[in-house]
């Protein structure tokens, strides 16, 4: 049960992360807030290991590393999705992989979860795909774009996956040094790519987009946290659904904040949505 409840509350962080990174996003460059959201959030990623001190272990390093990788990797894609125009297929695509890829890996690694909680998994993901349903596509649809929204799911769902593997080594022994080492591979990987944005001429963010960024970087990372001790206490099949449910506090937000009208699929989603976490409780 804590588990699912951390889980659901690392989904939540999520969402309001993605938010606060989707402002910032509006004025100013999408590369640039990913990997300095990544760079702010290391003086609080600090203050949580040592608050909750633990032996330094290379593997679960390792297995952080190959999350925050995938994790950048997954953003990039994601982008170069929307870009084509077709959010209304790119967006509900790449959300419904990232949730299916725990399942299968959590399944074939043997666990057995109850009938109950398998049918709250299933109605989470189909939650997923229907509040992240946008209105009618703006661009045309193509194999290309379709094929770069599962590659940006697939890479998400493998974060999880790998983060879960981390999670096994590190649940009362690495602490969060996992996610140490996915924020430093994430910055390793982005960095190169920040100066060369900026020596194109990017402009560097500041005012409002800066701290909107500084925000979302502090709440993915506190996130990626919450789901490390979750799947310390859960089966992936299950954690990794009930996380992925982050689109619906971004729904949310943009409905509460930005006043966005929400479609009627949104709306049976977000239904969906608590029917999915009651059945998981159970």
């Amino acid at each position: 049960m804590i588990g699912i409840m951390l889980a659901a509350l690392s989904g939540l962080v999520w969402g309001v992360g993605d938010f606060a990174g989707g402002k910032a996003s509006q004025r100013a460059d999408a590369l640039l807030v990913v990997v300095l959201s990544k760079a702010a959030s290391l003086p609080l990623l600090a203050l949580y290991l040592l608050v909750m001190p633990a032996a330094v272990q290379p593997r679960t390093l390792a297995w952080g590393a190959a999350a925050g990788l995938l994790g950048v990797l997954g953003m990039f894609v994601f982008y170069r999705a929307l870009a084509g125009g077709a959010m209304a297929i790119v967006a509900p695509v790449s959300a419904v992989t990232t949730a299916l890829l725990p399942v299968a890996f959590g399944l074939a690694s043997g666990e057995r979860p109850g009938a109950l909680a398998l049918t709250g998994a299933a109605c989470a993901i189909a939650a997923i795909g229907l509040v992240s349903a946008a209105g009618g596509p703006t661009g045309r649809v193509t194999g290309r774009l379709v094929g770069l929204a599962l590659l940006s799911g697939a890479a998400f769902g493998l974060f999880f996956t790998c983060l879960s593997r981390a999670g096994d080594e590190a649940g009362g022994q690495a602490g969060l040094w996992p996610i140490a080492g996915a924020q430093l591979a994430a910055l390793a990987l982005g960095a190169p790519l920040v100066v060369r944005r900026l020596r194109a001429g990017a402009p560097r963010p500041a005012g409002a987009p800066l701290r909107w960024l500084v925000l979302a970087g502090t709440l993915d990372m506190s996130a990626n946290a919450l789901y490390l001790l979750a799947v310390g206490r859960g089966d992936l099949s299950i954690i990794g659904p009930v996380a992925s449910l982050y689109p619906v506090s971004t729904v949310l937000l943009a409905m509460l904040v930005d006043r966005e009208r929400m479609r009627p699929l949104q709306l049976a989603g977000l239904g969906l949505a608590a029917t999915a976490l009651v059945l998981v409780a159970s």
